[in-house]
């Protein structure tokens, strides 16, 4: 079997040595080496040619995103951004996500600890090494169209997505104008960084996007995403829809979980709701979706062409959770159609 290669660049020593002997001793890991800062990482990328690079944005001489850009411009490879929880490094984490990274993962708060987080940083670097990568526009999801429109009452979205799901939740919602109904989103990201990616998704759509606080009304026009390191489930109050975020153990290893969402909202609003599982690894959101199908919600799934990781809706696919599977950039044509017919 060949070993997965990684580059790690990160300026601090103790988090280079920790994360390089860890990660080394997983048996289908091989660190090829470090680098402290982009100059020298840019010479060992050409000599060691690695399958996967882990890259820090807070470092001296070039940042991380400065860097990032021109690789992925001359050399485009699977990046994995391991960054402090600061809301600085949050907000460059998602820069970091726009210019091309696959996954984000969020440092702990002391180097000493940084061991405590390899496990899983192990499992990211596994799920980057079989992205199929573009360069940068080349894909044929990225690129949105105009709006759709919607006609409903008391409808419900329910998103979920993982790896490259940042790109894809924009794709999505880019397209939804202020008439589309509520929509409750769960992209698996450490806290600190959700909050980030509502703000910047606020920015580039015409429907407000938040991060969602317990109690928070589901409302036209509005999208929700599950608050980093909380789960979040819908309920229904008389006539209204409501979100209520709460702490609870992993579920896939995840926490916000797709799976939790999907069934609350099997539970809340059946037949009113449709569910789109998009790009990510692992099994998360299938079983929920399959819930959500058995209720009477119309199910969507992202096609494997479009997907960075097909892994999420490849399962629910064999679960028999998918009503049809659709390319990235259609899957907003499909839910407006399938809000129609409810």
């Amino acid at each position: 079997m060949d070993r997965i290669r990684v580059l790690l660049v990160d300026d601090s020593a103790i988090v280079r040595k920790i994360v390089k002997e860890d990660l080394s001793r997983e048996p289908d890991i091989e660190v090829v080496g470090t680098a402290p800062d982009p100059y020298i990482a840019r010479d060992k990328i050409v000599r060691l040619r690695p399958d996967v690079l882990i890259l820090d944005v807070e470092m001296p001489r070039m940042d991380g995103i400065t860097f990032l850009r021109k690789l992925m411009q001359y050399h485009p490879m699977p990046v994995v951004i391991f960054s402090s929880l600061t809301p600085n490094g949050s907000e460059l984490a998602m820069e970091a996500l726009e210019a091309g990274a696959v996954d984000v993962m969020a440092k702990p708060g002391g180097p000493l600890s940084v061991g405590e987080a390899t496990v899983q940083l192990a499992e990211r670097v596994r799920a980057a090494s079989r992205v199929r990568f573009f360069r940068k526009g080349d894909s044929p999801a990225v690129k949105a169209k105009g709006t759709v429109a919607f006609k409903t009452t008391q409808k419900i979205v329910a998103l979920g997505a993982s790896t490259g799901g940042t790109e894809a939740l924009r794709v999505v919602l880019e397209r939804m104008p202020p008439s589309s109904p509520g929509m409750v989103i769960v992209q698996h990201m450490p806290p600190g960084f959700t909050s980030s990616l509502a703000r910047r998704l606020n920015d580039l759509c015409q429907i407000e996007v938040r991060e969602a606080s317990d109690g928070d009304p589901v409302l036209t026009g509005t999208a929700l995403i599950a608050p980093g390191g909380y789960h979040m489930v819908l309920r229904r109050s008389g006539a209204r829809y409501l979100v209520s975020v709460k702490d609870g153990p992993l579920v896939w290893h995840q926490k916000p979980s797709v799976d939790v969402l999907f069934s609350s909202v099997a539970k809340a609003a059946g037949a009113n709701a449709v569910g789109v599982l998009m790009t990510g690894m692992g099994a998360d959101g299938a079983r929920g979706l399959l819930e959500m199908r058995e209720a009477g919600a119309h199910t969507i799934v992202q096609d494997e062409k479009s997907c960075v990781v097909f892994g999420m809706p490849k399962e629910a696919i064999r679960m028999g959770a998918a009503a049809e599977v659709a390319p990235l950039e259609e899957i907003p044509e499909r839910i407006a159609e399938a809000l129609k017919e409810a």
